[in-house]
C-alpha cells in the first residue's frame, strides 16, 4: 500500500519524507526561514536532550516545541531510549535498565534520573509533539540472545504503558482523534528473525498509529542489516513505518523500497559543517531503487576548487547554488565564517528533499506501471 501523506496536527508530511535532526530543538546552522528554503517537510527532535536542557517546562511555558523553535511543521518526538543505551553502554556505573524504565546518572557524581514509559510520554505531550514515539530498550547487535530477549520484553512492555499513559492524555485533555497526535511503537530485536517477529507482532495487536525499525541499521559495509527489510515486512502495510538512524542517500533510496515512510538522521547536517556536501548525477536520472552510483561527495576544503565558478551542483535549487560559487564557499570555511555552515546546510538539506521528490516520483511510476500491467 503506498501512502501519499501524512496527516498530522501541523500540516501533512509528503511520503516518503526525511525530516532532520533537531535534536536539541534546531538543526544546526540553519534557522526556519533556511529550513523552509530548502523544502524541508518535518523534523525530529529528542526528548531526553530537551529535558535536560531547558526543560521541557521551559519549552512548554512558550507554548510547546513549535513556538519555541519557530517551526510550524511537523514535529516528532524522539523517545530519547537510545541515548540513555548509548549512555550506559559507555559507562555502564551511571545507570541500569529496570522493569520501572531507565535509571541513570548523566555524568558522575550528577543527580539519579529516571526515565520511564509514562514520563516519555508525558513529556512528549508537554512539548507537543505532533508524532511521539514509545520508549524503547535498544541494544548493541552483538548483544548475548538473553539480552535481545530482554529487551523485545521489556520494549513490548513498556510501549503497552506508553499507550496507556496516551490515552489517559488524549481523555484527560478532550482530544478528538482528529486532535490527538500520532503514537509509533518501536521494533527491537537485534537479528534474529523470531525476536524482530514476536516483537512486532506484540505490538501489532496492541495497535499503533506507526512502527519504526529500532537498533543498529548498518552493517560493517556500510549496507543496511537485514533486520531492517525484516521490520518492513512484519509490521502492517496501512501502517506508516519510519527508520530511526538510516540517513546515507543509497540507505534511504533502499529503505524506501522495502516500504518505509519517514527517515532521520543528522548525516546531511553533520556532514555540511565537515565540509563533505553531496551533489546529484544528472539531477538524480541515474537513481535506481538499488541506491548506487547516483550521487557523489564534493569535499569543498579541497585546493582545486579556490578558482571554481561553478555551484555546488548545477541542477540545485538552493540559497547556496542559486547565488554562490565553490571558490566563494570555500572561502567561507578557509577564513571560518559562519555563513559556510549555514549554506553547506542549507545545500545538503536541499539534496535531501530532492531525493525524496524523486523516490515519490518512482514509488508512482512503479505504481503505475503495475496498475497498467493489470489492465
Amino acid at each position: 500500500m503506498m501512502r501519499s501523506a501524512l496527516s498530522t496536527l501541523h500540516g501533512e508530511l509528503p511520503l516518503p519524507a526525511f525530516i532532520p535532526d533537531a535534536t536539541r530543538a534546531v538543526v544546526r546552522s540553519a534557522d526556519s526561514a533556511d529550513l523552509a528554503e530548502a523544502h524541508v517537510p518535518g523534523l525530529m527532535v529528542n526528548t531526553f536532550h530537551l529535558s535536560a536542557s531547558p526543560g521541557v517546562s521551559a519549552v512548554a511555558s512558550v507554548g510547546g516545541i513549535h513556538s519555541f523553535m519557530g517551526w510550524r511543521g511537523p514535529v516528532a518526538a524522539d523517545s530519547g531510549g537510545f541515548q540513555v543505551f548509548s549512555l550506559l553502554s559507555d559507562n555502564p556505573a551511571l545507570g541500569s535498565v529496570t522493569h520501572r524504565g531507565f535509571v541513570y546518572r548523566r555524568a558522575r557524581g550528577g543527580e539519579r534520573q529516571t526515565l520511564t514509559p509514562e514520563k516519555c510520554i508525558g513529556r512528549q505531550f508537554r512539548m507537543g509533539a505532533d508524532i511521539m514515539f514509545c520508549l524503547d530498550y535498544c541494544t548493541h547487535p552483538d548483544a548475548p540472545a538473553s539480552i535481545q530477549s530482554e529487551s523485545v520484553r521489556l520494549t513490548v512492555e513498556w510501549a503497552r504503558r506508553c499507550k496507556e499513559t496516551f490515552l489517559r492524555q488524549v481523555d484527560q485533555r478532550g482530544l478528538s482523534d482528529h486532535e490527538r497526535p500520532l503514537l509509533y511503537a518501536v521494533v527491537q530485536g537485534g537479528n534474529d528473525r523470531e525476536l524482530r517477529r514476536v516483537c512486532a507482532d506484540q505490538l501489532v495487536e496492541i495497535g499503533f498509529d506507526g512502527y519504526g525499525y529500532g537498533g543498529w541499521p548498518i552493517a560493517d559495509d556500510g549496507r543496511l542489516v537485514d533486520g531492517v527489510g525484516m521490520v518492513a515486512e512484519l509490521t502492517p502495510t496501512e501502517a506508516p513505518r519510519h527508520a530511526l538512524g538510516i540517513g546515507k542517500p543509497e540507505n534511504v533510496a533502499r529503505a524506501a523500497a522495502m516500504g518505509y515512510d519517514t527517515f532521520d538522521a543528522v548525516i546531511p547536517t553533520r556532514d555540511a559543517r565537515h565540509k563533505r556536501l553531496y551533489v546529484a548525477c544528472d539531477g538524480f536520472a541515474s537513481l535506481t531503487w538499488k541506491g548506487e552510483d547516483f550521487y557523489e561527495n564534493l569535499y569543498i576544503h579541497d585546493a582545486r576548487f579556490a578558482r571554481d565558478r561553478r555551484p555546488v551542483e548545477q541542477s540545485c535549487d538552493c540559497l547556496c547554488c542559486r547565488n554562490y560559487s565553490r571558490a566563494y564557499l570555500r572561502h567561507l570555511f578557509e577564513i571560518g565564517d559562519s555563513l559556510a555552515l549555514r549554506l553547506a546546510t542549507i545545500h545538503n538539506l536541499r539534496f535531501y528533499t530532492r531525493l525524496m521528490s524523486r523516490i515519490r516520483e518512482m514509488l508512482e511510476e512503479d505504481l503505475d506501471g503495475q496498475e497498467g500491467e493489470r489492465r
